[in-house]
């Protein structure tokens, strides 16, 4: 196996001028870091790592822990954060920690002993233990999807990246008022979950803005698993008076609603229109085809990246919260007809980011296309 100095006698350099190509401790001219890299390539030299984070203090890996890596929005946040961590030569070691209070402060310490560079956490609804344990030892830390308050006296702030989830929820249950209903029922996910908050507010909000009543029967918690939304929504459909549509807080919970839908012998939008939040895959194979909210997933994980590698670089920077804004798939669960023009296709619009309460400053990029209005089917729903 060639070594450091096998490469220095091949490029005609000394072994420190290859070492400094290698960990960019110092500036190299440009024909000489060519020389040593044609000089590695020819040589088929690997650098040692381990050996490398001794003299930069680097490992070059990051730690990411989420929960529900199966869930089709986990995987594509996975996928983001995989993306960029390789773009910037950065490796990841990957933990779940079950959305369990204990056994998420365990992962992080875990990732910790390895000595990642930083960690891109999803923290439970519980997640003082974690955030002491990063704080009490200064691990560079994004929180993903989930965003915390900054604690009473301050000690510990961490940078956030998530999507908007209030103006988007609001927007569904707008819809749904446009086409008459009146009774509109929402499956929220688990409590304590900023997530499950935000779209709370946001399904509030937009009841407000219709000029329609909040009804606390109308609200379940399927505690964003399809096992428990499945019983939450056969809980709604009971009701003496049933709502005439229905919110799904997260696709798990989609899945969960539509079972019970099923099994209840009711009919998506005939007999019950439907709104999803999260877009996935298989949304537009359904008959019908689910209305939506799309979150970025992907983008979401990449811009965690940033983050953190912005926070490796500049550790006293001020901690920061960036929002990153949803898209309105519009289909044909709601009871809409398919476009005009357009059979099959998925009307989609940028949902702004809207500003939310949280440590740091908030960053919300720009919307990547204009607001497009939406076709609505009014009438009266009984």
């Amino acid at each position: 196996m060639a070594t450091m100095a096998d490469v220095a006698r091949s490029a005609g350099v000394s072994v420190a001028t290859v070492s400094h190509v290698l960990n960019g401790t110092r500036p190299v001219l440009p024909h000489t870091r060519q020389a040593v890299l044609d000089a590695m390539e020819e040589l088929g030299y690997t650098p040692n790592t381990l050996a490398r984070s001794l003299v930069t203090s680097r490992t070059r890996s990051i730690g990411l822990a989420v929960s529900a890596i199966s869930n089709p929005y986990f995987t594509e946040i996975l996928q983001g954060v995989e993306a960029a961590a390789l773009e910037h030569g950065y490796s990841l070691l990957i933990a779940d920690p079950h959305d369990d209070p204990e056994h998420e402060r365990k992962v992080a310490q875990l990732l910790h002993e390895r000595r990642v560079d930083g960690m891109i956490v999803a923290p439970s609804a519980d997640p003082g233990e974690l955030l002491s344990y990063l704080g009490r030892h200064k691990v560079p830390t994004v929180l993903l999807d989930r965003v915390v308050d900054a604690p009473a006296d301050g000690s510990t702030r961490f940078d956030q990246v998530c999507a908007d989830s209030a103006e988007p929820m609001a927007e569904l249950v707008t819809h749904l008022a446009g086409l008459g209903h009146r009774r509109i029922g929402l499956v929220a996910g688990l409590p304590g979950l900023s997530t499950t908050a935000e779209r709370l507010a946001g399904y509030r909000h937009g009841l407000a803005g219709a000029g329609l009543a909040h009804d606390e029967r109308l609200v379940v918690h399927g505690d964003s698993e399809s096992a428990g939304a499945e019983q939450a929504t056969a809980a709604l459909l009971s009701l003496a008076s049933p709502p005439t549509a229905l919110v799904t807080a997260n696709n798990a919970m989609t899945m969960g609603a539509l079972r019970a839908l099923r099994d209840h012998g009711l009919s998506v939008p005939d007999d019950i229109a439907l709104c999803c939040f999260d877009d996935f895959a298989w949304a537009d194979l359904f008959s019908p085809r689910l209305t939506a909210i799309a979150q970025p997933s992907r983008d979401i994980g990449a811009q965690a990246v940033r983050v953190l590698l912005d926070r490796l670089d500049s550790p006293e920077r001020p901690a920061r919260t960036v929002r990153l804004p949803c898209a309105f798939v519009h289909r044909t669960s709601c009871g809409c007809p398919e476009q005009p023009n357009r059979p099959g296709r998925s009307a989609r619009r940028t949902v702004p980011a809207r500003p939310v309460r949280s440590e740091g400053a908030i960053e919300s990029p720009p919307a990547d296309s204009p607001e497009q209005p939406l076709p609505s089917v009014k009438g009266t729903v009984s």
